[in-house]
């Protein structure tokens, strides 16, 4: 476990995971030569955009916790908002164009598109599964952030 993952897991408060997670994915970014732009109020349904190129792209940072599986890690795909008669879920469809996801416990950032990831929630294996099963299965080297940057017209600088 890196020195980075043993800091974000000693925070005990989920609002400061989730301000570490953001801090990573920004920081990352940057690293790659990707501009961060942040909005300017807290009611978007986006944390950043990203600007690649011409393009820009809407992301909603997540933190990936340990799947029930060993080698994998899962996020939730949905808000989810306390409201006076209970919780409100909400998928982010149209909202967002892409999931960054922190994952601490092998110390990796993820860029997933919308489109791949599941209603509620979705799966990344970072180790093959004990049955060797390899259908529909979500690896971690195609959402790298050294995978994806490419393919989106970015420069990486590494």
């Amino acid at each position: 476990m890196s020195n980075r993952s043993e800091q974000f897991a000693s925070l005990e408060e989920p609002q400061k995971r989730g301000q570490a997670a953001e801090a990573i994915v920004k920081s990352e970014l940057v690293s790659y030569g990707v501009s961060v732009l942040l909005p300017a109020y807290d009611n978007e349904p986006y944390d950043i955009v990203i600007e690649l190129g011409d393009d820009f792209h809407r992301i909603q940072i997540k933190t990936a916790f340990e799947a029930t599986t060993d080698g994998a890690v899962r996020f939730r795909t949905r808000s989810t908002r306390t409201k006076s008669s209970g919780y409100e879920r909400e998928g982010y469809e149209g909202s967002v164009d892409f999931f960054a996801v922190y994952a601490p416990m092998c110390d990796e950032t993820y860029l997933i598109p919308i489109e791949d990831a599941g209603n509620t929630q979705m799966t990344i294996r970072y180790e093959q599964s004990k049955n060797n099963n390899v259908k529909n299965i979500n690896w971690h080297e195609d959402y790298r952030f050294d995978e994806v940057l490419p393919s989106l017209g970015s420069n990486p600088i590494r």
